[in-house]
């Protein structure tokens, strides 16, 4: 076991248990990087200036760099320090905070949820991503098409990604500018949304449009590992589903998170912690481990759908932290309320974590 493979792991929460007892922050010789794993520490290293979300040598990765979906990494606010992060995110933060929950469990009841596993996928993958597509204005054919294509775009956003996926990943993010540049000419979009962010953004429109593809590709994987651990979590304990869906998916985004760990380069020499860092230092952050640190939550490893002032580091803190957790929490908890509404039947179902180095996101098949 190491932090890395922990986040695929069957249960990787024993192993963070341990790193917390060597220490908050701790150099783990195997990976050659920091390891930080209390909450005191992940706090700290989040809320660095020094520690950035990029190496300054490479600000795109090398594989990617030399297309559109290069280009696009580069201008995300989520992959950005400054104003190059600041001036998307003062845009785009606000309107997600104000989006009727309402008519997100409108958007989601509409689509067609069947409990095979074929339908939960579409749920679980696509159903997010059409959502938020229908939210900016596209009409439902092209958000089902926008969820396949935002399906072939986060592969640039791995170093899993073998060479054919990393071509499918460039020219998807051809057709997704397309889609934008249209949506943004088009005189009859009426959304709230996309108005919001057009009168609030003060840069160019390639940058909008990158940080719009941006919004797909935080909603597609994250969101599909938030609503498959919480089913995995009904299936493991039955009577959940006797409680209330919105709890349900709140304590799991904190007890089994879908995003395991990030990352942070140094950028200058600094210190944290009582720990010196110098440039070029990698800290491998593991937010899943904080979420069940006992200085952070009270009896961390208890499933509580109940939990007072529940704490969590799944979403970031500071100032990466993600804008869009209450819409990922409300699509979340709207599609397995849909979900478990059609019944599943959990002993003809088995599952696998998808390979990933941060991300735990499990992929249900027919059991044999």
């Amino acid at each position: 076991m190491d932090p890395i493979i922990a986040a695929t792991h069957a249960d990787p929460y024993p192993y963070y248990a341990q790193l917390r007892d060597q220490g908050g922050l701790i150099f783990h010789e195997g990976l050659k990087m920091w390891v930080a794993s209390s909450a005191r520490a992940v706090a700290a290293v989040l809320a660095h200036p020094d520690c950035h979300v990029r190496p300054v040598a490479e600000p795109v990765p090398k594989a990617i760099a030399g297309g559109l979906a290069g280009k696009v990494f580069g201008q995300l606010m989520r992959m950005n320090e400054g104003e190059r992060q600041r001036c998307p995110r003062s845009a785009i933060e606000p309107g997600l905070g104000l989006i009727d929950g309402d008519e997100v469990n409108a958007l989601v009841a509409a689509r067609l949820i069947t409990p095979d596993v074929d339908g939960l996928y579409n749920a679980m993958f696509r159903g997010p991503v059409c959502v938020v597509a229908a939210l900016l204005g596209f009409t439902p054919a092209q958000g089902r098409t926008i969820s396949e294509l935002t399906a072939d775009f986060v592969a640039c956003l791995s170093s899993l990604s073998v060479q054919a996926q990393l071509n499918a990943a460039q020219a998807a993010a051809e057709h997704l500018r397309g889609y934008f540049i249209e949506l943004l000419d088009d005189p009859d979009n009426k959304s709230p949304l996309l108005t919001g962010i057009r009168e609030r953004f003060a840069g160019d429109q390639e940058t909008l449009i990158a940080n719009l593809i941006g919004l797909f590709s935080q909603t597609f994987e994250a969101t599909a590992g938030l609503i498959g651990n919480a089913l995995l979590a009904v299936i493991r304990h039955p009577s959940l589903q006797q409680g209330c869906v919105d709890d349900l998916i709140a304590e799991t985004q904190r007890f089994d998170p879908s995003v395991q760990n990030t990352r942070r380069f140094v950028a200058a020499p600094c210190e944290t912690e009582g720990v010196r860092l110098h440039a070029g230092d990698v800290v491998l952050v593991l937010l899943a481990s904080a979420n069940r640190d006992p200085q952070l939550n009270d009896s961390p490893d208890v499933f509580r759908l109940d939990r007072p002032q529940r704490r969590s580091f799944t979403f970031g803190a500071g100032r990466h932290q993600c804008p869009g957790q209450l819409l990922a929490l409300g699509i979340a908890s709207a599609t397995l309320r849909e979900i478990l509404a059609h019944q599943p039947a959990p002993e003809r179902l088995a599952w696998e974590y998808r390979p990933s180095l941060n991300g735990r996101i499990p992929v249900f098949r027919d059991v044999a």
